[in-house]
């Protein structure tokens, strides 16, 4: 795909521009790579949604408590508050402990292995593909299609 313009402001910066002798099936496997880790940081967004809005619901649990007993319902504040308020979303574990898991057990590793791979295969230079593609898909010469930030086309 690599099909970029030499010249001032012409293609992706160098950081962007794929090394020599790195070929397009590695480039078309370092962007299925970067993709995938891209979902997975959705993934690790959804499960702090999931920690946030759990830490939210038992906090307002609270009022919940608070206005069965003013309701004159002790009963059922106290059950609330024994067993719901403050309890494990999963057995001994908070959702906090969760996302510390998965950031140490799952994310971490492919984030770093990730590193490595298009540091040893692209020179560290990473969203080649993407960078490529820019080149094919904008046009030359609009102003809001430039090559890069602050790259005036003549």
């Amino acid at each position: 795909m690599s099909t970029y313009q030499d010249g001032p402001g012409q293609g992706p910066d160098r950081r962007h521009r794929r090394p020599d002798g790195v070929g397009d099936e590695v480039v078309e496997a370092l962007g299925a790579l970067s993709k995938a880790l891209e979902t997975t940081e959705r993934a690790r967004g959804r499960l702090y949604d999931f920690h946030q809005l759990t830490g939210t619901a038992d906090f307002q649990l609270d009022r919940a408590v608070e206005l069965l007993r003013r309701a004159g319902h002790p009963r059922w504040a106290d059950r609330i508050q024994a067993e719901i308020l403050g309890r494990n979303v999963i057995p001994g574990h908070w959702t906090f402990q969760i996302v510390e898991a998965y950031d140490r057990t799952y994310y971490q590793p492919f984030k770093e292995l990730e590193g490595r791979v298009v540091q040893e295969l692209a020179g560290g230079r990473g969203h080649l593909y993407e960078a490529e593609l820019k080149e094919v898909r904008r046009t030359r010469g609009h102003p809001h299609h430039t090559a890069r930030p602050g790259a005036g086309e003549e």
